[in-house]
This record gives structure tokens, sequence and C-alpha cells, in this order.
């Protein structure tokens, strides 16, 4: 019994702070997450290929009014030029008050203009310039299906440096995965090579079978849909489109046992569905009390958060 209720507690405790992710034009889900999401909530906005500006001003604007913290995808691939990147940023600043931005390469093989990676954008300056303050960053516990490892850690190294010498808070997002080891590893190595950045492990919310997997393979979540395959408990609960408690549970239960993991949160990709996510996690959350304040655990970020890579 005992076990049982530390195992809650720990669950709770990882719940605290948590995430959700919408696109910018799914005026459906943002109204949703408007209506149901504790006020503070971040709501990170993705940014797709093509996408109008205004688009992603528009929803961030919405969000920031009523009571959330939105955290709009800045994508390289996705810009077609620094002017167009300025511009961009002083929309969100202007209209939606945004002091906070996940920054990331993108995925479209050719870019759009001048800016290929999270790096380029850091490196314009622009974001201290026009009111960012703190930066989310992309991490890919089990690799990452076109970038070779060696290659992914000297950018987070660099994204992470160049961060720090802009003066902006650092937070890392992982990518959503099945199995809660990778992560648990990963988080060891970043302490281990020196990164202090706090870590909010990714998950993927209830979905279809077919889109949670389709999505899986396009981001190389190879090792966790091995587990899924010989763990039939696990693979019923996710695919079955359920947000699988044992899995962040795990991680919820090696945080607490090793705080020195920096776990500060969870990020839920939630796939046009973030009703499903925030009821779920308001469920499990209940047992300890609320952070005195959110934009805190993004500030446990350490002074040599650039590490020794």
């Amino acid at each position: 019994m005992t076990g049982e209720v530390t195992g809650s507690a720990a669950l709770a405790s990882l719940l605290r702070v948590y995430s959700v992710e919408v696109t910018a034009h799914d005026t459906r889900s943002i109204d949703t997450v408007i209506d149901i999401a504790r006020p503070g909530t971040e709501v990170f906005i993705a940014n797709l290929p093509n996408e109008k500006s205004r688009t992603m001003v528009e929803a961030a604007r919405k969000l920031s009014r009523n009571g959330l913290v939105p955290v709009p995808h800045i994508v390289a691939r996705n810009t077609a030029s620094t002017g167009e990147l300025e511009q961009l940023l002083v929309a969100l600043r202007t209209d939606a008050g945004v002091s906070r931005a996940l920054i990331l390469g993108g995925d479209r093989e050719n870019s759009a203009g001048n800016l290929h990676s999270a790096l380029d954008i850091i490196e314009t300056g622009l974001l201290q310039k026009h009111g960012i303050t703190a930066v989310a960053l992309a991490c890919y516990a089990e690799s990452h299906p076109r970038i070779p490892e060696d290659a992914l850690w000297q950018a987070l190294h660099d994204k992470l440096r160049a961060a720090k010498q802009a003066g902006l808070e650092t937070l890392l997002v992982s990518q959503f995965l099945f199995d809660p080891q990778p992560l648990i590893r990963f988080a060891r190595v970043l302490r281990e090579k020196g990164i202090d950045a706090p870590l909010r492990v990714g998950i993927g919310g209830p979905a279809e079978r077919t889109k949670l997997i389709r999505y899986a393979l396009r981001c190389g979540v190879g090792a966790s849909l091995r587990v899924l395959r010989s763990r039939g408990d696990l693979a019923r609960n996710v695919l079955a489109g359920e947000t699988p408690d044992d899995l962040l549970s795990a991680v919820a239960e090696a945080n607490a046992g090793d705080p020195s993991l920096g776990i500060t949160g969870t990020h839920f990709f939630t796939f046009g569905d973030p009703a499903s996510s925030i009821h779920w996690v308001e469920q499990h959350r209940c047992v300890t009390p609320e952070p005195t304040s959110r934009k805190a655990m993004w500030d446990t970020s350490s002074k040599d958060q650039g590490g020794n890579l």
C-alpha cells in the first residue's frame, strides 16, 4: 500500500507542471484548452510549413488573453528571412505578450530562406531583442531518424551555449516515446555531460492508433515501438488511446529517487485532442499542492548549462 501511495505522489509531483501542444490553425483545440485548462498552463503552438504568421499570432493572442501562456514554435526552415522572423517576433510580443518560445530547425527538406537550424535563430539576436527571455529546445532520447547521434549532441551543446550567451533561460523538451527507460537514460547522460537545463518529458496524449504510430515512425521513435510489440499490456493502453499510467509513473519514480535527473514536468503531444490529456492530468495531479509559479520551473537551469560536451 505504501508503494502505491509513493508512486501516486511521485506522478502527481511530475504532473504539477505540464504543457499541451496544439496547432495554430486548430481553433477547436485552442477553444477547448481555453475552456478547461488551468490559468497559467503553457500551450505550445505548432508552426506548420507554409502557415501564415498571422495564424500563429492570432492563436497566441487568444490564448494569452484567456489567461494561458502561449509558447509558439519558431521554426528556422519555415522562415523565409530574418526580416520575416523579426516581424513575427514583434507581433507575438506586441499582440500576445509572448516571452518564451520553442526554437526548432524544422523537418522540411528545403529551407524557405537562409535560416536552417535552431542555432541560426538564436544567433540572430532577435529573440532577446523582442522580449523572448526563455527558449525550449527539442531533444531526442531515442536519437533521430535522419541525424547522427554525435551531431545531435553537438547541436544541443551549441544551442545551449548560444542561449547562455544571449541571456536566455532554457528548457529541454523530449520527443515523445512509449518506453520510459530511454528517457531516464538520456537524463542521466545529460547530467553526466554537465548539462543542467531542466528536462520535460514528451508523451503522446490519447490518439487514434494509426495516427499515433504514423507520427512515431516519422519521428524515429523506434525503440519505444519495439517495446510496444513485446509488452502487450502497454500496447493495449497506448494504442487504445489511453495515456499509460505506468510509463509516466516509471519516469516520476525514477526522478523522485534521483532528483539530479532534473525532469521537471510533462509535455503532451495532443494530436488534436487536448481535452483527453488535460482531463487525465487533472485526475492524477491532485495528490500534491500547486507549485508557487510555472515560470520558476524554467528558472532551475544552471548558469553552466552549456556543459562540457
